[in-house]
């Protein structure tokens, strides 16, 4: 059984951030996913995995095929997060631009 993963800790790796990227698009199969990353079969089935730890993916059969589909919300919980940073750096730069045209 694998433990919880943070949607955080899942995106650290950079082809778990192409997977999503991929799935943002449409959802998509294992197989094509295999095609499209140039990962092996059991490499990309590893990191759909933790991105479903991660509460970032949801499967769903198709026959014989396992669908993938991308689960925004963990995303928007991230984004909500990260909200009060951008506003932090963006008063920041703001205040830059402010001394920069002040003091040429």
């Amino acid at each position: 059984m694998l433990r919880a993963v943070t949607a955080f800790a899942a995106l650290a790796e950079p082809s778990r951030r192409q997977i999503l990227d991929l799935l943002r698009e449409r959802e998509r199969s294992v197989g094509e996913l295999v095609d499209r990353l140039r990962i092996s079969q059991p490499g990309v089935s590893k990191h759909l995995r933790v991105l479903r730890a991660a509460g970032l993916v949801h499967v769903r059969p198709d026959g014989r095929r396992r669908v993938y589909v991308l689960r925004a919300a963990p995303l928007a919980e991230m984004d909500a997060w990260l909200a009060p940073y951008r506003r932090h750096w963006a008063e920041r730069l703001d205040a830059l631009e402010r001394h920069l045209e002040e003091n040429p």
